[in-house]
């Protein structure tokens, strides 16, 4: 296989070379870039073209939302997690049956160590025209060192996942983090030219009230404001049916003070769009309890130990690791992603009930990637 350096190399970063040692993360050797769709392309029992992977690189982050998280959570092992490069292929082997679109996710992806040497191999992908977009979800508190060189590598996007302006509620939702640092990782995104979309989980009785000031702060300096509602995903301390408010009850409470007009903008994910007319802003809504988002739905998720799971609210999932490790050539590969998506489901099994507030599923978001 044809391997080299390719694309311009971001200011003061030393290019990748061949592997040695043991390390799992130390940098590696790229594979030229592709054509696109190279392959057959993906394409579920349902006419559905499979043109977005979101890629969670590690499950550890430096918060515990009170939403996503409990509060001791035992992590994976590093043995346990795809090398970088191990992403790398994978990531690649979607691109050439399809993908037009990568989301890299957690946990919190920037605490992965040595993590810009993927977004500087996958930029290989975007010179060469197979891939459209990488984007970046993240909580902001290592952008400010990472900005620059993500978008010297192609990153256009970053989904920065914030809650609250007020830092002592902030810290009360992630339990030990730092509102300041969080605001300096998104002035130092949009100084480096990075498009922010700041991420809200509306959560009943903390931050519903304060709603309005984040829309009215987010367009005020040209971000846009997507709200979303409590998933039933994974065990945690406080009740679902505590933490949930639909978004449906959000936007009749704002309609009261503003005017908002449906938007077509979309941008790959489940979001569906107004436009603020007193802002001009626009505001998201990712509704997966009250209007679920199925019918449209291009996404697979692979987790940081190679697992596929074609349906966020599904517990059925495809094993990426064994195959992609029992051979170079990628065929075995190919083979196991084909036969997961033949099984991707219509929709998913969310539901928030009162009679029983469990989870839908039993693993928490930082598993599977945001």
């Amino acid at each position: 296989m044809l391997r080299a350096y390719i694309g311009k190399k971001p200011a003061g970063v030393k290019p990748p070379g061949r592997r040695t040692g043991t390390a799992q993360d130390k940098a590696f050797v790229l594979d030229a870039p592709l054509k696109p769709l190279t392959r057959a392309p993906l394409v579920d029992p349902f006419g559905r073209d499979i043109s977005y992977l979101r890629i969670s690189v590690t499950d550890r982050c430096d918060f515990r939302c009170v939403y996503c998280m409990s509060e001791d959570m035992t992590f994976l092992p590093k043995r346990d997690l795809l090398t970088l490069e191990e992403i790398d292929r994978i990531a690649t082997a979607f691109i050439q049956r399809g993908t037009r679109k990568l989301r890299i996710t957690g946990g919190e992806p920037l605490v992965r160590r040595e993590i810009m040497s993927l977004f500087r191999s996958l930029s290989r992908h975007l010179a060469s025209g197979a891939l459209d977009e990488v984007t970046v979800t993240t909580n902001g508190s290592q952008l400010a060192r990472h900005a620059a060189e993500l978008a010297a590598c192609g990153v256009r996007r970053v989904n920065v996942s914030l809650d609250t302006l007020d830092p002592d509620l902030f810290r009360t939702i992630t339990r030990w983090g730092d509102l300041s640092k969080v605001l300096a990782g998104i002035e130092a995104a949009r100084a480096a030219g990075l498009h922010v979309k700041i991420n809200a989980v509306a959560l009943k009785g903390v931050n519903e009230d304060e709603i309005p000031t984040m829309m009215r702060w987010a367009h005020g300096l040209g971000m846009d404001l997507t709200l979303i509602e409590v998933m039933p995903l994974g065990e945690i301390e406080p009740a679902r049916l505590d933490q949930y408010l639909p978004l449906s009850m959000v936007r009749a409470r704002l309609m009261d003070q503003y005017t908002l007009d449906d938007d077509p903008h979309r941008t790959g994910g489940p979001a569906r769009y107004v436009r603020v007319r007193e802002t001009g802003g626009l505001l998201g809504f990712i509704t997966p309890m009250t209007h679920n988002f199925c019918e449209s739905c291009n996404r697979v998720r692979l987790t940081c130990t190679g697992t596929l799971y074609m349906c966020l609210g599904q517990e059925d999932a495809a094993d990426l690791r064994a195959p992609l490790r029992a051979s170079e050539d990628d065929a075995l590969l190919h083979k196991a992603m084909q036969e997961a998506i033949s099984r991707k489901p219509k929709g998913h099994d969310f539901v928030i009930d009162r009679r029983t507030p469990r989870a839908a599923v039993g693993r928490h978001m930082s598993v599977t990637g945001g």
